[in-house]
């Protein structure tokens, strides 16, 4: 079961890159707001039908939570709107990195302080390795993106 969710967690990283990527396209086409609205529209419509068709005994705990729980979805926007800004201007796979390395920085901070309510993790050695690896993997993808481009190499990019 774990190794199930695992590559379902992967799957889902697949498509954020993918939409990412699209929604990058489309915000240098029609404006990074639109692109982003259109995003939660969407997503508004299919969540409510999913939430009212399969999980209505859930709906009206939106109320009793604490506010800080819900700070979540303003963490949404913010992503997208960063997202469709950067994507067509830094790269697909730049920007996907740096997704990740703020992702594992911020969850390095969350396991070492047990911040919303979860267990505390101490950094460690091999996690503080793993963050040095990433941002090498930042630096070299990102340089591999800026040579192309010099060379003429790259797809054009929204300035």
């Amino acid at each position: 079961m774990l190794v199930t969710m695992l590559l379902l967690v992967v799957f889902s990283g697949a498509v954020l890159c993918a939409q990412s990527a699209i929604n990058g396209r489309l915000g240098a086409e029609v404006g990074v707001l639109e692109s982003a609205w259109l995003t939660f529209a969407l997503g508004t419509l299919v969540s409510f039908l999913y939430a009212f068709l399969f999980e209505p005994q859930h709906a009206m705990n939106l109320f009793n939570v604490p506010r800080w729980q819900v700070s979540g979805a303003f963490f949404g926007v913010v992503y997208m709107l960063v997202i469709v800004f950067a994507m067509p201007r830094v790269g697909t796979a730049a920007a996907t990195v740096a997704v990740i390395s703020g992702q594992l920085l911020m969850s390095l901070l969350v396991d070492h302080f047990g911040w919303f309510g979860n267990n505390v993790i101490h950094l460690g050695g091999s996690r503080m390795i793993a963050v040095g690896l990433l941002a090498v993997a930042l630096v070299l993808i990102y340089k591999s993106n800026t040579v192309q481009a010099e060379a003429g190499r790259a797809p054009a990019t929204v300035q």
